[in-house]
């Protein structure tokens, strides 16, 4: 079995919410794509394309079985905020300085619910969305997301053609998560973001090399079971709302609270040379 390598570029076109919990009224964002968002959208994309034709998509076991096609077929990595200086795309790595990153990236948009009889705002309603801009705030470059997929040698899933229409992560009714495919071209040297990682071995799922060593560690690209894993950093339980039409408790949109398992979050760091299977939902596993 094997896999072949693309770059994928999105130049980002409204707001991204990334759901990363709440502090107080402030909805947070993750400062980066997760695989399982990706997989979501790409997900309801083909689902609807392949129904182009024959009525609304409405049958929830449609959208699992390409799902389960798209786990089959297709891996990814997380995609990260990016600006272009001349040809190239370069990686805003939040790990570098949270703050900069924040004060470049980050902005939020403040909201309630209205009382109509009494012209007043409902009590408790407030709330504030934190975003990804799709310009830097500082001197309005255009922001792009940059990751790469990989593809199976008997995929035969569209999905170069689904992600020139994708809109991906929260708050899309009021337009947000809108991007524009930029580029999707096939890597030949199997360096992933300039060599911070490489795309290593074929196998039954891709395999990743993290480069790293005592004086120059390498840092994870994205969420990384704990198991036996030698690393450094935050911890997270990684849990998802999913709908399930054939749960037997739970059934509908977000009931269904899937646990993957407890993670290291991106830009932990390791001090030796590892290999990572990519899994469902672009989830790193050691090798």
């Amino acid at each position: 079995m094997t896999w072949r390598l693309y770059q994928v570029v999105f130049r980002l076109r409204s707001s991204l919410h990334i759901g990363c919990g709440k502090v107080g009224n402030l909805q947070r964002t993750r400062p980066y794509v997760t695989g399982r968002v990706l997989w979501g959208a790409l997900t309801m994309r083909l689902t609807r394309d392949q129904a182009s034709g024959r009525g609304p998509a409405i049958n929830s076991r449609d959208y699992q079985r390409v799902g389960q096609q798209v786990h089959q077929s297709l891996a990814f990595t997380y995609f990260y905020p990016a600006t272009k200086s001349g040809e190239d795309y370069r990686v805003d790595w939040f790990w570098d300085d949270e703050h900069s990153f924040g004060q470049r990236f980050l902005s939020s948009y403040s909201g309630t619910a209205l009382s109509y009889p009494y012209q007043s705002a409902l009590t408790g309603m407030l709330h504030e969305v934190e975003f990804i801009s799709p310009t830097t705030l500082d001197n309005g470059e255009p922001v792009f997301l940059l990751g790469y997929i990989f593809e199976r040698d008997d995929n035969k899933l569209a999905w170069q053609d689904a992600c020139k229409r994708l809109q991906v992560g929260g708050e899309r009714g009021y337009g947000w998560g809108a991007i524009e495919l930029v580029e999707a071209c096939e890597s030949k040297d199997r360096q992933l973001f300039d060599g911070k990682a490489v795309f290593n071995v074929e196998n039954d799922l891709p395999v990743i090399r993290l480069p790293a060593s005592e004086q120059t560690p390498g840092r994870l690209l994205a969420h990384t079971l704990t198991t036996n894993l030698p690393a450094a950093g935050k911890l997270e339980p990684l849990v998802g709302r999913e709908w399930r039409s054939d749960a037997s408790r739970h059934r509908y949109a977000g009931q269904y609270v899937a646990f993957n398992d407890v993670c290291f979050t991106p830009g932990s760091t390791v001090s030796k040379e590892l290999d990572f299977s990519v899994g469902v939902f672009g989830v790193w596993r050691m090798v």
